[in-house]
């Protein structure tokens, strides 16, 4: 379905579940979230049944998202259910990789394809510093599962930090060289959580082709990265400028929340209820979601952040 500005909206991006075992500190509070009531959440079936609403309505790609959507027990057989909806394409998933190893070769069984690993250091120092739980060994152990899985593609996501990981842009490229996988840098965008960082901490992802300067431009592979390739690498590395430049013109995607609310925007605080409503009460709030789906949002900065009214684990990555 085109929405009112003629963009083809054909990916959801679904969360099944706010909670996360990490604590992120662009994503999360240190102390968590309040757990809410069974009852306010999304359930198996409502998140089928919203992926139907989505096929009838011309998407064809979902993102299973969270907080973290390995913590969630019946995970694999929500994949599998909504890999099996008439019109679904294609099933990713987004996770920080720490509870992969024991998942990976299930998760390729249950029909997703793609999967996203958060992975913004190499340094185990770091890496226990910004996501005050995990541990990098952890991370590591799921990308390699992951690999070993079998998935068309794995991407690693590092969103980048002045003062943090910008030091570390070579040797996490350079993992391309290594590995059959993509490095994507995403620039910090002042969410929820994450505007409390300084102002040297919102780096443009040109810092990345400086950094870089023999990387190659690839062909765009219809997403929001831009694409380049080292000599000799076996993966792409992606630059996501969601700050320094604006992509809501080519913007194709809703997100769910866990909670039931539907975003046509990420930095919008419009959302559509779905929670409770049967198949085609879904379609209806998708279509009036996508007809309403603003021409782009307000620019971004530490002193302009993001109105999504809500912390990235709410809002599913």
């Amino acid at each position: 379905m085109q929405d009112s500005y003629g963009r083809n909206i054909t990916c959801l991006r679904l969360s099944v579940t706010e909670l996360c075992n990490l604590r992120c500190r662009y994503c999360m509070p240190e102390e968590g979230i309040c757990k809410r009531r069974h009852e306010e959440m999304l359930t198996q079936e409502e998140m089928v049944l919203a992926a139907e609403a989505a096929a009838a309505l011309g998407i064809t790609k979902i993102r299973i998202t969270g907080g973290e959507p390995l913590v969630k027990k019946n995970i694999l057989v929500i994949c599998e259910h909504i890999a099996a909806v008439p019109g679904i394409q294609e099933l990713c998933l987004t996770t920080n990789g720490t509870l992969l190893p024991p998942l990976a070769q299930s998760l390729r069984a249950s029909g997703v394809q793609r999967i996203n690993i958060s992975l913004d250091t190499l340094q185990p120092e770091k890496y226990a510093a910004l996501t005050r739980k995990g541990t990098f060994q952890e991370a590591w152990a799921g990308i390699q599962s992951a690999l070993e899985a079998g998935f068309s593609k794995v991407k690693l996501n590092a969103v980048l930090i002045g003062g943090y990981n910008d030091d570390e842009i070579r040797d996490l490229a350079e993992l391309t060289l290594r590995y059959p996988l993509d490095v994507r840098f995403i620039e910090l965008m002042p969410t929820v959580g994450a505007a409390a960082f300084p102002p040297e901490a919102y780096l443009p992802a040109e810092a990345v082709l400086q950094a870089l300067p023999e990387a190659v431009p690839q062909p765009t592979d219809g997403g929001v990265a831009e694409l380049y390739r080292l000599p000799g690498a076996m993966g792409n590395i992606g630059i996501i400028r969601p700050v320094s430049v604006s992509f809501c013109g080519s913007c194709n995607r809703l997100r769910l929340t866990a909670d039931g609310k539907l975003k046509p925007c990420l930095h919008s605080p419009e959302e559509y209820n779905l929670k409770g409503l049967d198949r085609e009460g879904m379609i209806a709030q998708m279509r009036l979601a996508i007809q309403n789906k603003p021409r782009q949002h307000a620019p971004l900065s530490q002193a302009a952040p993001s109105q999504a009214g809500r912390s990235m684990n709410r809002i599913g990555g």
